[in-house]
Protein backbone atom coordinates (compact mmCIF):
# COMPACT_ATOMS: atom_id res chain seq x y z
CA UNK A 1 0.00 0.00 0.00
CA UNK A 2 1.46 3.41 -1.08
CA UNK A 3 0.92 6.80 1.16
CA UNK A 4 0.39 10.09 -0.09
CA UNK A 5 2.39 12.04 2.33
CA UNK A 6 2.35 16.18 1.97
CA UNK A 7 6.25 16.87 0.81
CA UNK A 8 8.16 17.42 4.12
CA UNK A 9 5.52 16.04 6.05
CA UNK A 10 6.83 13.32 8.75
CA UNK A 11 4.81 10.31 9.39
CA UNK A 12 4.37 11.59 12.88
CA UNK A 13 3.53 14.65 12.10
CA UNK A 14 0.55 13.12 9.17
CA UNK A 15 -0.84 10.95 12.50
CA UNK A 16 -0.96 13.68 14.62
CA UNK A 17 -3.10 15.69 11.53
CA UNK A 18 -5.61 12.41 11.63
CA UNK A 19 -6.07 12.32 15.07
CA UNK A 20 -6.87 15.98 15.17
CA UNK A 21 -8.85 16.30 11.57
CA UNK A 22 -10.74 13.03 13.67
CA UNK A 23 -11.24 14.47 17.07
CA UNK A 24 -12.62 18.01 15.51
CA UNK A 25 -15.23 15.28 13.51
CA UNK A 26 -15.73 13.55 16.83
CA UNK A 27 -16.40 16.75 18.71
CA UNK A 28 -18.58 18.24 16.16
CA UNK A 29 -20.61 14.84 16.09
CA UNK A 30 -21.28 15.52 20.00
CA UNK A 31 -22.12 18.96 19.91
CA UNK A 32 -24.49 18.45 17.27
CA UNK A 33 -26.17 15.13 19.44
CA UNK A 34 -26.34 17.12 22.44
CA UNK A 35 -28.22 19.99 20.72
CA UNK A 36 -30.56 17.62 19.63
CA UNK A 37 -31.66 16.51 22.82
CA UNK A 38 -31.32 19.55 25.17
CA UNK A 39 -32.86 23.09 25.46
CA UNK A 40 -29.73 25.28 25.34
CA UNK A 41 -31.49 27.90 27.56
CA UNK A 42 -32.71 25.04 30.15
CA UNK A 43 -28.61 23.81 30.16
CA UNK A 44 -27.26 27.28 30.78
CA UNK A 45 -29.54 28.01 33.49
CA UNK A 46 -28.22 24.67 35.00
CA UNK A 47 -24.86 25.21 34.51
CA UNK A 48 -25.08 28.66 36.23
CA UNK A 49 -27.07 27.11 39.09
CA UNK A 50 -25.09 26.71 41.98
CA UNK A 51 -24.81 22.75 42.86
CA UNK A 52 -24.49 23.68 46.60
CA UNK A 53 -27.77 24.99 45.86
CA UNK A 54 -29.38 22.11 44.70
CA UNK A 55 -28.20 19.16 46.85
CA UNK A 56 -30.46 16.81 47.65
CA UNK A 57 -33.02 17.89 44.99
CA UNK A 58 -34.22 16.67 41.87
CA UNK A 59 -31.91 19.40 40.18
CA UNK A 60 -28.70 17.89 40.94
CA UNK A 61 -28.51 15.34 38.58
CA UNK A 62 -29.46 17.74 35.57
CA UNK A 63 -27.43 20.06 36.78
CA UNK A 64 -24.30 17.50 36.94
CA UNK A 65 -25.30 16.73 33.97
CA UNK A 66 -25.27 20.45 32.00
CA UNK A 67 -21.71 20.43 33.42
CA UNK A 68 -20.54 17.44 30.78
CA UNK A 69 -18.82 18.25 27.95
CA UNK A 70 -18.99 15.80 24.77
CA UNK A 71 -19.07 12.32 26.95
CA UNK A 72 -23.04 13.79 27.41
CA UNK A 73 -23.37 12.80 24.00
CA UNK A 74 -22.70 9.42 24.80
CA UNK A 75 -24.91 9.28 27.61
CA UNK A 76 -27.84 10.80 26.36
CA UNK A 77 -27.66 8.95 23.12
CA UNK A 78 -27.38 5.56 24.40
CA UNK A 79 -30.08 5.64 27.13
CA UNK A 80 -28.24 6.00 30.39
CA UNK A 81 -27.26 8.90 32.80
CA UNK A 82 -26.06 8.85 36.25
CA UNK A 83 -27.29 8.89 39.86
CA UNK A 84 -25.47 10.70 42.74
CA UNK A 85 -25.16 7.56 45.39
CA UNK A 86 -23.28 9.85 47.85
CA UNK A 87 -22.15 13.26 48.59
CA UNK A 88 -19.84 14.84 50.95
CA UNK A 89 -18.51 17.93 51.74
CA UNK A 90 -14.26 17.69 50.64
CA UNK A 91 -12.08 18.64 53.13
CA UNK A 92 -10.55 22.25 52.19
CA UNK A 93 -10.38 26.03 52.44
CA UNK A 94 -13.14 26.28 50.02
CA UNK A 95 -16.90 24.80 49.48
CA UNK A 96 -16.74 22.14 47.49
CA UNK A 97 -18.24 18.41 46.82
CA UNK A 98 -17.06 15.05 47.05
CA UNK A 99 -19.76 13.11 44.94
CA UNK A 100 -20.18 8.82 44.54
CA UNK A 101 -21.96 8.50 41.27
CA UNK A 102 -23.40 5.48 39.42
CA UNK A 103 -24.43 4.74 35.85
CA UNK A 104 -27.82 4.72 34.99
CA UNK A 105 -29.65 2.72 31.81
CA UNK A 106 -28.12 0.96 28.95
CA UNK A 107 -24.53 2.47 30.11
CA UNK A 108 -24.21 -0.55 32.67
CA UNK A 109 -23.72 -3.16 29.98
CA UNK A 110 -21.66 -0.68 27.68
CA UNK A 111 -18.36 -2.19 27.01
CA UNK A 112 -17.45 1.89 26.34
CA UNK A 113 -18.56 2.42 30.37
CA UNK A 114 -15.01 2.75 31.23
CA UNK A 115 -14.41 5.68 29.21
CA UNK A 116 -17.91 6.78 29.93
CA UNK A 117 -16.63 7.06 33.78
CA UNK A 118 -13.10 8.69 32.75
CA UNK A 119 -15.56 11.66 30.71
CA UNK A 120 -18.12 12.13 33.66
CA UNK A 121 -15.19 12.29 36.59
CA UNK A 122 -12.85 14.49 34.02
CA UNK A 123 -15.60 16.80 32.71
CA UNK A 124 -17.31 17.30 36.23
CA UNK A 125 -14.18 18.07 37.99
CA UNK A 126 -13.68 20.66 35.69
CA UNK A 127 -16.30 22.69 38.04
CA UNK A 128 -14.89 24.50 41.02
CA UNK A 129 -17.38 23.66 43.72
CA UNK A 130 -16.81 19.99 42.69
CA UNK A 131 -13.65 18.57 44.62
CA UNK A 132 -13.73 15.32 43.70
CA UNK A 133 -15.66 12.07 41.61
CA UNK A 134 -15.99 8.48 42.23
CA UNK A 135 -17.86 6.10 41.29
CA UNK A 136 -20.35 3.26 43.64
CA UNK A 137 -18.25 -0.01 43.58
CA UNK A 138 -21.81 -1.32 42.90
CA UNK A 139 -21.13 -0.39 39.46
CA UNK A 140 -18.37 -2.84 39.27
CA UNK A 141 -20.75 -5.71 39.49
CA UNK A 142 -22.47 -4.53 36.23
CA UNK A 143 -19.48 -5.64 34.33
CA UNK A 144 -18.27 -8.98 33.42
CA UNK A 145 -14.70 -10.40 34.96
CA UNK A 146 -12.79 -8.97 31.92
CA UNK A 147 -14.44 -5.67 32.03
CA UNK A 148 -14.45 -5.27 35.95
CA UNK A 149 -10.68 -6.37 35.46
CA UNK A 150 -9.72 -3.74 32.39
CA UNK A 151 -11.56 -1.06 34.31
CA UNK A 152 -9.54 -1.74 37.07
CA UNK A 153 -6.81 -1.86 35.55
CA UNK A 154 -7.11 0.81 32.93
CA UNK A 155 -9.55 2.78 33.92
CA UNK A 156 -8.49 6.26 35.33
CA UNK A 157 -11.88 6.05 38.26
CA UNK A 158 -11.86 5.10 41.45
CA UNK A 159 -14.90 3.16 43.29
CA UNK A 160 -15.56 3.09 46.47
Amino acid sequence: MVVFKPRGMEEDDLVAAYAAEAKAAMSAEAAKRIAETVDPEEEERLRATSLLTVIHTPTMVPALLSRLGEVRAALDGHGGGIAVTKLDWAEGETEALDLILDLTGACLSCGAAPGTLEGVKTDLEKDTEIARVRFDKALLDSFDELGREFILAHGAVEFI
